[in-house]
């Protein structure tokens, strides 16, 4: 007399129960979770909500309301949602495009592919809408063409694949690093303090984080992560000493939040960085006033990937395509902010 779903049949439109005996008197959305596997208890309790579930041919709203034995309770499912990502004309600023490939400059505040909570205005979906049938699939559903990709808000270049031997291509020199092929990246952060010396290797494994699965740490037994630095500029605060720096970054791997991490673990955090740099907080008041303007409008860890160099993945001959990306205006005018404090130490000791 239960209800029963058959995984191997796909859901119908209509879920239909009827309430045995022992289940009198609890509530419907409870009773509903227990016999309807497929469909969570918060799923139901919207349904309900929304109009979607009848007890007895009347409509029911209320998720408490207690069931009675005997009743027959019906649950109507909307048609399911399109799995697959619809192209949506979003701006895009292309660096290089050809039959294999779509270099671009990604800006701040853009994702790169659908996910809990972006389920459109993606990277992904301005790409299906510029390429049209040619996106590469391999790369899944939902990430079409996606090879590799920066964080929201980090700007920066970007290569997809528009075919699939593309993708396979792009893809394995990715996994490489570099290592065996002529594949770069290069990134500008701008960190809090100034490394006591010029240049160095972080060699440190990373994994997700014990405590917040949203963020990552430096683990023992993590995915080793190597990352490159070297420092470009140092800017002093108003009391003269140096608050911050601008670094050149390079990859040895790709692992999730990679830079703002390692950056974080030897002390010199991302400007901005909400995720790893709270605890630098305080130092903002070292800045001059036009720094502190500039960093309380940048809303973003100050991270830009500049550097981009592959191998063409339709080339016998490994051409390397190289591109470059200058600083976006938001990150300009923190740099012109820090260096204008430099200047202005420097005019006041000449005095």
């Amino acid at each position: 007399m239960g209800h029963r779903l058959d995984q191997d049949l796909p859901v119908t439109e209509n879920e239909t129960v009827t309430i045995a005996a022992e289940e009198e008197g609890q509530r419907l959305d409870r009773v509903l979770a227990a016999r309807i596997p497929s469909l969570s208890r918060s799923r139901l309790k919207a349904l309900i909500l929304a109009g979607q579930v009848t007890v007895a041919a009347r409509t029911i709203r209320d998720p408490s309301m207690q069931v009675k034995s005997g009743d027959t309770v019906t649950v109507t499912l909307p048609p399911p949602e399109e799995a697959q990502p619809q192209g949506e004309d979003i701006p895009l600023t292309i660096v290089y495009e050809d039959d294999a490939l779509i270099v671009i400059d990604k800006p701040s505040g853009l994702v790169v592919h659908p996910a809990a909570g972006h389920a459109t205005g993606t990277l992904v979906n301005a790409l299906i809408a510029h390429c049209g049938d040619s996106l590469s699939g391999i790369g899944g559903v939902k990430r079409p063409g996606i090879v590799h990709r920066l964080d929201k808000d980090t700007t920066g270049l970007m290569v997809v694949a528009k075919h699939d031997k593309a993708h396979r291509s792009l893809s394995a020199q990715f996994a490489d690093h570099g290592r065996t092929n002529q594949m770069r990246r290069g990134y500008l952060a701008f960190v809090w303090g100034a490394p006591d010396r010029p240049k160095g290797t972080i060699d440190a494994p990373l994994d997700r984080h014990p405590h917040n699965r949203e963020r990552r740490a430096v683990r023992e037994f993590g995915r080793a992560a190597v990352t490159h630095w070297e420092v470009l500029e140092t800017f002093p605060g108003h009391d003269g000493q140096p608050v911050a720096s601008l670094l050149a970054c390079t990859l040895e791997t790709g692992r999730t939040h990679q830079i703002r991490v390692h950056l974080a673990y030897i002390g010199h955090p991302i400007l901005g960085d909400e995720t790893y740099g709270t605890g630098f907080k305080t130092k903002i008041s070292r800045l001059g006033p036009e720094a502190q303007a500039a960093l309380g409008a940048l809303g973003r860890q100050a991270l830009h990937a500049y550097l981009l160099a592959i191998e063409h993945p339709d080339s016998d001959t490994a051409d390397v395509l190289e591109f470059r990306s200058e600083l976006p205006g938001d990150l300009r005018r923190l740099r012109d902010a820090l260096a204008a404090e430099h200047r202005g130490l420097g005019a006041k000791r000449s005095k």
